[in-house]
């Protein structure tokens, strides 16, 4: 069994942005605008994780944060406002946004060729259809992953647990792609899904996305298997000072002896999310810029 080191590839990733963002920032850097809606902890957490990933990696970060309370007219006319703004190349909308906003409403109304977050439907259409754009990062970075630690997914049975626009769809779709991290044969398996043990069984690579934990048992992952875990979970912990533990959609120490790979969680899929998030910036200013 090997851990596949998320932090370790993040940071290599994060390096050779701040190469390239270096090389091309004659004039101005690249620029990500953060909107945050709200006082949600996590969130507050995730947005400060990125304007710090920004700063090592040579882009400029735009942060706005808004009261709870705020309007969804108020939010979209801010979005807006950074469409418009031909100095930003990339907006990302820190969810889950309050419930009086519609978030889908929210995320449409960022310009396409500033979704670096991929979240618009478009984005997922563009993939769909074997022609991406900006593809959402986490999927975007276990792809990295695979590609990076040399794990073969041409030919491979990837088996997906979860089919949430965010990582399972755009997952799927990506491992069946042609080329590097691609070529798949892949089953989607989800919570209406019959005897997921016998899919999950059968794959070489499984990644697990459902948001339960612990759901992926040590009967469920055949030998040699190339594990991804990508589920974060708060469970109670009265051992731990914080009184609660983070785990994944895995049973790590059941089933980690049974992998050729595995994420841990954290460390795992996290890290390569943020990573990612800056290389389609860095990607949207060079699109935008021509350069």
């Amino acid at each position: 069994m090997q851990l596949l080191d998320g932090k370790a590839c993040a940071a290599a990733i994060k390096k050779e942005v701040a190469v390239e963002s270096a090389r091309l920032a004659i004039g101005r850097k690249p620029v990500l605008a953060l909107v945050r809606v709200g006082e949600d902890p996590a969130s507050k957490v995730y947005v400060a994780a990125k304007a710090k990933a920004c700063e090592e990696c040579g882009i400029e970060s735009r942060n706005t944060s808004l009261p709870e309370d705020t309007s969804e007219a108020r939010v979209l006319d801010v979005l807006r406002a950074f469409n418009d703004d031909p100095d930003v190349d990339g907006i990302l909308l820190q969810l889950p946004l309050p419930r009086h906003i519609d978030s889908d409403r929210a995320i449409a109304s960022i310009s396409p060729e500033k979704d670096v977050d991929g979240f618009r439907p478009e984005s997922l259409g563009r993939l769909a259809a074997g022609t991406p754009r900006f593809v959402p990062c986490t999927p975007l970075g276990i792809r990295e992953l695979l590609i990076r630690n040399g794990i073969a997914t041409a030919g491979a049975h990837a088996v997906v647990l979860g089919r949430s626009v965010i990582v399972g769809k755009p997952m799927a779709l990506l491992l069946g792609l042609k080329g590097p991290g691609g070529d798949a044969t892949v089953t989607t398996v989800h919570s209406r899904s019959r005897n997921i043990e016998d899919h999950t069984r059968r794959a070489d690579i499984l990644i697990a996305a459902m948001g339960v934990p612990k759901f992926v048992k040590k009967d469920m992952v055949k030998d040699g298997a190339v594990v991804i875990d990508v589920g974060i979970n708060r469970v109670d912990d009265p051992s731990s000072q914080k009184g609660y533990a983070l785990v994944g959609d895995v049973d790590f120490d059941a089933v980690a002896p049974r992998t050729s790979f595995i994420t841990p969680v954290p460390g795992g899929v996290g890290p390569m999310t943020v990573a990612m998030l800056m290389s389609n910036t860095l990607a949207a200013f060079r699109m935008r810029t021509g350069k």
